[in-house]
């Protein structure tokens, strides 16, 4: 087990974690269009310390079904409570003509918090809006980080038939620590389930190959033999990426950094997850989720790149 920071030590980030605040014409013009749209980013959302880099570069993650979560994991700083229902019909449409305005965009990511108040966890609009954006931009490659649903398999087949090409769930985190971390109905074996479930409703719904996604937040106080049994379950359910990340607290109500992993591990944690089967293992101090999703799977899949590069 890692030892623990001190307070101090809490609040001072190691020389690679530390980011350039966001700026430049680019993120400034796509802050802009996104806000005039009523369209909200997990880039914001989260604090993501990657905000500068993805939007200077015209990318961003697009938040779809508002930006009130249901749930309140304790790693997230996104505003919880009960949005009682209410959904935007517009965004769908919105986030079509957002990623119209955006030419050079060739991968997109639309994810969602958590919406426990819809009959069907919101993955109606999430089909909408992936529809949508196909007719506006029927060259992109669309990925969506989705919520569990509840395990509904039925909003499961209803997302996959939209034809979304990639399909993430994330574990965020081993499952020793998952009742610490994450809110108590996001459990461990319900993820796990949930890409079990994406890969087995996918020939019944659509021609296309579906792949799978997850990702795992380290510096937690997990240790490598945690991390590797969490690798372990993805492969499993045979997920085919996997992002590894440094936790980084939101807030002072969020849980605290117990460890600022070095690259060096965070290497391991490549050579690692490779090893088990991965198709592509995105490992680094700044990777997200989501970050530079386009570049990993266009390098390791299309592209049939063999070479896995350190995001970070």
């Amino acid at each position: 087990m890692p030892t623990p920071l001190t307070h101090s030590q809490n609040r001072r980030k190691p020389e690679w974690l530390k980011v350039r605040a966001p700026g430049g014409e680019r993120y400034a013009d796509l802050k802009q269009m996104l806000k005039g749209l009523s369209l909200h980013t997990v880039c914001e959302e989260a604090h993501c310390p990657n905000v500068g880099e993805c939007w200077g570069e015209g990318t961003a993650t697009i938040m779809i079904l508002g930006d009130v979560c249901t749930r309140g994991c304790r790693f997230c700083n996104v505003i919880s409570g009960n949005p009682k229902g209410v959904v935007d019909p517009a965004e769908p449409e919105n986030a079509a003509e957002a990623l119209a305005q955006l030419p050079h965009l060739n991968y997109v990511v639309i994810t969602s918090v958590d919406r426990d108040d819809l009959p069907d966890g919101g993955a109606g609009h999430f089909a909408q809006t992936i529809r949508l954006i196909k007719q506006r931009r029927p060259d992109l490659m669309i990925e969506t980080l989705i919520p569990d649903f509840q395990g509904d398999r039925d909003s499961l087949r209803t997302l996959i038939a939209a034809g979304p090409e990639v399909v993430g769930q994330n574990q965020e985190t081993v499952r020793q620590l998952t009742r610490r971390v994450r809110d108590a109905r996001s459990s461990y074996e319900l993820t796990l389930q949930v890409l079990r479930d994406l890969k087995s409703l996918a020939p019944d719904v659509r021609e296309e190959p579906l792949w799978t996604k997850s990702s795992l937040m380290v510096g937690l106080g997990e240790t490598e033999e945690e991390v590797a049994e969490a690798m372990d379950d993805l492969r499993s359910v045979d997920v085919d990426f996997l992002t590894v990340g440094q936790y980084l607290r939101p807030g002072p109500a969020n849980l605290p950094v117990e460890e600022f992993v070095t690259p060096e591990q965070f290497a391991r944690y490549r050579s690692m997850g490779e090893q088990k089967g991965f198709k592509y293992v995105a490992s680094g101090p700044l990777v997200r989720s989501s970050y530079r999703a386009g570049e990993f799977f266009i390098r390791s899949v299309i592209e049939g790149g063999s070479d896995s590069e350190e995001a970070a």
